[in-house]
């Protein structure tokens, strides 16, 4: 357990002019699931956080070997490796792993070197009937064990009985693996415990992965996903949402190893200085062109609710009759939770999920990825495979109207960094709630790695 957090009182604490979100529930057309109405606001303080956490090599060193080595984090969904044999590369600051679906259909997780002299043992993701190193040819079984030396003869220091491949605490939950390469962790259960039961409702296992989009960012890895932690950048970064989106009235709640931000779209932001018609509220939430003609509202129905049961049809033929279970704000607003350091899955048919990273040990340089769950009907689709982005291809290209938004987000992360090393100041500012998820990620951090 980390550093105790005052709780803050939803009903008498500062907040933005406006709505609330618990208000917008009440309004809901639905019935509203409780995971919805907890509130969990915490007083996490005014204190700055150093910028060597983002420029300094020691400062990554150090989150390499106390944390990265340390801490349970997601490598892969079960659906990429369905079948005995299949297996997937995953890497973490310059270290490698190798998860794999052995015979019997259990996934285990190795260090992805040679017992021998430390050859990587896969290289890229696939299919082996064994485990065999292309450097000399030693040979394991996919559950580890050893099936092979090359004259062995020369060899009678190794006890083949022992010489298998170390395995690493592994845990299934919503069709997510994760690993620890601590192999005295804490339990998984205990980990995960306060968003797994928050979830329980939306059941992210029987999702498929629609769509795996990675690019390398040059920036910090914290810069990367700190940009997708909170919606008080939306009117300097994105204005052409603050229409049909209530940045600054995003409820931030807290617990121990997980936050979430919700920010609920179809209510103009509070930012605004003007009223605004339901039309142009809609034709924002629907990226429509001045000339295109706007739905009409039938009788007594807000644009809230119609855009939540236009929501509810587009599902309907792959979620079926699910979206008449889910409320209103399930169907349209951002559900954005967080489990420590940098796993990022949205709740209900949100589709999102984050993951931030390292790329490989620089600390200047980022692996942001997107994967995109999605209801299905039948058989399992086949997931898609992971799409590399280059250096000057777009977001957009890949994710359309999501991806905008990301080109948006991605155009401030260099000069984030850049200006970072550039500062006179020795520490960043934030707010004291809207910035609430960055701020516990950093005590966070602070619990990991030091100051």
């Amino acid at each position: 357990m980390g550093k105790i957090f005052k709780d803050l009182d939803p009903d008498t604490m500062v907040r933005s002019p406006g709505i609330t979100y618990q208000e917008l529930l009440d309004t809901d057309s639905h019935d509203v699931p409780d995971v919805l109405r907890i509130q969990s606001p915490k007083d996490l303080g005014h204190s700055e956080f150093s910028v060597d956490r983002y420029i300094s090599k020691d400062w990554h060193d150090k989150e390499v070997e106390r944390m990265w080595k340390k801490i349970w984090q997601f490598v892969c969904r079960e659906e990429d490796i369905p079948e005995p044999g299949d297996h997937y590369r995953y890497d973490i600051a310059g270290i490698s792993f190798l998860i794999l679906r052995t015979e019997t259909g259990e996934i285990k997780a190795y260090p992805n070197s040679c017992l021998h002299r430390g050859r990587m043992l896969k290289e890229f993701d696939g299919h082996a009937s064994e485990i065999r190193c292309p450097f000399h040819g030693f040979c394991w079984h996919l559950d580890g064990s050893l099936k092979h030396i090359p004259a062995d003869w020369d060899f009678p220091q190794i006890d083949k009985e022992n010489f298998s491949l170390p395995e690493l605490p592994i845990a299934i939950w919503g069709g997510f693996v994760f690993i620890n390469p601590d192999q005295q962790c804490e339990p998984f259960d205990d980990f995960i415990k306060d968003m797994k039961t928050q979830f329980e409702r939306w059941e992210p296992e029987k999702l498929y992965k629609q769509a795996h989009v990675a690019k390398i960012v040059p920036c910090n890895w914290k810069i990367a996903q700190e940009a997708f932690c909170e919606a008080y950048h939306v009117s300097g970064t994105h204005p052409q949402i603050l229409r049909s989106l209530g940045c600054v009235n995003s409820q931030i709640d807290v617990w121990d190893n997980c936050a979430r931000v919700i920010t609920p779209s179809m209510t103009p932001s509070p930012l605004l200085d003007y009223e605004l018609s339901d039309k142009d509220m809609m034709r924002t939430m629907m990226d429509l062109p001045p000339e295109a003609q706007v739905p009409e509202l039938p009788e007594g129905m807000s644009p809230r609710e119609f855009m939540a049961n236009s929501s509810r049809e587009d599902l309907r033929p792959n979620a079926g009759s699910k979206v008449d279970e889910y409320c209103d704000s399930e169907m349209l607003d951002s559900l954005d939770y967080t489990l420590f350091p940098n796993f990022h899955p949205w709740g209900a048919f949100n589709k999102i999920v984050y993951r931030f990273r390292p790329n490989g040990n620089d600390h200047r340089s980022a692996i942001m990825e997107c994967i995109m769950l999605a209801p299905f009907q039948g058989a399992r689709p086949p997931p898609a495979p992971i799409h590399w982005l280059k250096e000057h291809e777009k977001w957009s290209s890949a994710l359309g109207f999501l991806g905008k938004v990301f080109d948006q987000d991605s155009f401030n992360m260099p000069k984030v960094q850049l200006g970072l090393e550039s500062t006179y100041k020795s520490g960043i500012t934030l707010s004291g709630y809207q910035e609430g998820k960055v701020r516990w990620l950093h005590h966070k951090l602070t619990e990991w790695v030091g100051e």
